[in-house]
């Protein structure tokens, strides 16, 4: 493949603002497709979860021809819980396509992610996406993105940065918003941008080989298979390889296997030269960061370095009464195996042993990257409980330090004064407010231990209608004690079956979480206490029966439909003396089997 005819691009952009809708209109309009093939919608989110959340978690490489050119697109999360995917995947970027809405504008992530393709030095092309929304603002937005850059300090070549305008659910683009859209134009301007502004991959074909494995790819047939990009030199099947391993040793290994990608599918090829992306099989236990060099010259690339996990939680092995019940791996080694095959693939991610009791302390970048893996682990028939989410602190100077998020808040003006009012609560300070149109903007600087949870309360708070982000900011002075929640639980007395009449009566107690017909046991939360103090409930209590009956006394009771709850809602919502109990069935809160029930 001709070096000078490769391009290879990393879409960037805010959670939602259309990466991967773009991407599958690139393919479709590349003529990779028949007319009459059906083909998915987000082709390039594989898993079931990304699919149901709308939402990339892991990043993807595709490529498409366009004339006589082969690029190469890594489709990229957007969410600041999988920072770590991003820094690792621009590695194998020449440069970086930033996708803004066109009513919204920059946003935290936004900040984020270019901030992530500035350090790689790689240039930026803005796609102005969603231009068919009635309130778009494509100039201010693109003032927007111009003082982003100039905030982040990118140099001055990066400020002269080519814009085209899209609508990528519409599938055209178009290179002036004021063009009228007569016939489907398709998406060539931006094919023709990333041709003319990405400089084709450096290196040479005749060095010594250089591969760093930027991601980890898993097939049935072969296992492990290492991503990444040719950096000089070429590789072929059959060729026996040195792996520079993060740990400085150097293993040989045999090449069994290479794959090249068409649109999101990998195609089995002989051989590889530089600047191509590839698959290659060969190493069984693979890492990310690890370099595949010449046996005889090895020369390993710098490892690629990750920022630090801000959040930990404990998963320890499931002791409740139903135990065993649901999951296929329920053991401390099952957990184990697990936790240390998912740091493999995920850099970000750190495992350490508990010395105290049984179990193991996960860090991570956020309580979405921690729940994305309990909900994998969970589908895959793992049993296990979790605790509460802890900042990890940081000591210099003799001073505690911990994280700070900046937090951006869209909501009605008429719900402002309850979110500052509740953000001041959790320890936030107010940067900045705007009001356009009955909305206002704010911006908070605020402990991420105060954000904890809040999310739930905030959308409680703006009737479903607030729209929060946030990214981290900075380490700053320990902020003090922070109570996230108030209210004491509901906790089951002793093992028992609920029923609609016992729970009827305990509804004007609080808020339910579970319904009638429910088996529960003995220290088990099925509610929110009203008041601060714990309650020990009988959800069993059944009607007293007597020989006298009365109009009116047998009729049916009316329950309150109970507070649904989501993974991430009650790993937020529990106490220190609280566990989130995670079956393949079942999602339970239950208190410790040494907590004092609160009085």
């Amino acid at each position: 493949m001709d070096q000078q005819k490769i391009r290879n691009v990393a879409i960037i952009a805010h959670v939602d603002h259309g990466k991967t809708t773009l991407v599958d209109q690139l393919f479709r309009h590349s003529g990779m497709f028949r007319d009459n093939q059906q083909v998915a919608e987000r082709l390039m989110d594989s898993m079931d979860l990304e699919r149901e959340r709308g939402i990339t978690i892991s990043s993807k490489n595709g490529s498409y021809t366009y004339k006589d050119y082969h690029i190469n697109i890594i489709d990229t999360p957007g969410h600041a819980d999988f920072g770590g995917q991003v820094e690792r995947v621009l590695r194998m970027a020449d440069g970086a396509v930033l996708l803004v809405d066109a009513q919204e504008g920059p946003m935290p992530q936004t900040f984020f992610v270019v901030k992530k393709a500035l350090a790689a030095n790689l240039p930026i092309l803005v796609v102005i996406n969603k231009i068919d929304k009635p309130g778009a603002r494509c100039e201010w937005v693109v003032d927007q993105v111009f003082d982003l850059l100039v905030r982040l300090n990118a140099p001055e070549e990066t400020l002269d940065f080519p814009v085209v305008y899209a609508s990528a659910k519409e599938g055209y683009a178009i290179s002036d918003p004021k063009d009228p859209i007569t016939a489907q134009p398709g998406m060539t301007v931006i094919s023709d941008m990333i041709v003319n502004h990405v400089r084709p991959p450096s290196g040479s074909p005749d060095l010594p080989l250089q591969l760093q494995i930027n991601t980890i790819d898993y097939s049935p047939y072969l296992g492990r298979l290492g991503i990444g990009k040719l950096v000089n030199g070429r590789i072929s099947i059959n060729t026996n390889v040195a792996v520079a391993r993060r740990d400085g040793s150097i293993k040989p290994i045999r090449i069994t296997k290479i794959f090249g990608f068409q649109a999101d599918q990998q195609i089995p090829i002989e051989s590889a030269t530089t600047g191509q992306i590839v698959a290659v099989a060969g190493m069984d236990d693979v890492t990310v960061g690890v370099t595949f060099t010449d046996p005889d010259d090895p020369r390993p690339l710098p490892l690629i370095q990750i920022d630090p996990p801000t959040i930990s939680m404990n998963f320890i092995p499931n002791d409740s009464p139903f135990a065993g019940q649901d999951g296929k791996f329920v053991t401390s080694r099952h957990l184990e195996d697990r936790l240390n095959r998912e740091t493999l693939a995920d850099v970000a991610l750190q495992v350490e042993q508990l010395t105290d009791s049984i179990g193991f302390r996960v860090s991570g970048r956020g309580e979405l990257h921690l729940s994305i893996l309990i909900e994998k682990m969970r589908r895959e028939g793992y049993e296990f409980q979790v605790t509460r989410p802890t900042v990890i602190m940081r000591e210099e100077d003799g001073k505690t330090l911990e994280p700070y998020e900046e937090l951006t808040v869209d909501v009605d003006e008429q719900y402002q004064g309850v979110v500052i009012e509740k953000l001041g609560k959790l320890k936030g300070i107010l940067l900045d407010l705007q009001i356009e149109n009955q909305m206002a903007k704010m911006k908070f600087k605020v402990p991420t231990r105060g954000l904890l949870g809040y999310r739930s309360q905030f959308m409680t708070d703006t009737r479903g209608m607030g729209v929060m982000n946030y990214v981290f900011a900075e380490w700053g002075p320990h902020a003090g004690e922070i109570q996230n929640r108030q209210n004491g639980v509901m906790v089951v007395k002793e093992p028992c079956t609920t029923v609609a009449y016992a729970l009827f009566n305990l509804q004007d107690r609080g808020q339910l979480l579970l319904g009638p017909g429910i088996k529960v046991y003995q220290g088990q939360i099925i509610g929110e206490h009203c008041r601060t103090a714990d309650l020990v409930v009988n959800p069993a209590k059944g009607k007293k029966l007597t020989n006298m009956r009365a109009s009116g006394s047998d009729e049916a009771v009316i329950l309150t439909p109970p507070l649904d709850m989501s993974l991430e809602d009650c790993i937020a919502y529990i106490n220190d003396d609280e566990l989130v109990e995670i079956t393949p069935a079942a999602i339970r809160l239950r208190k410790k089997k040494d907590a004092k029930i609160r009085g």
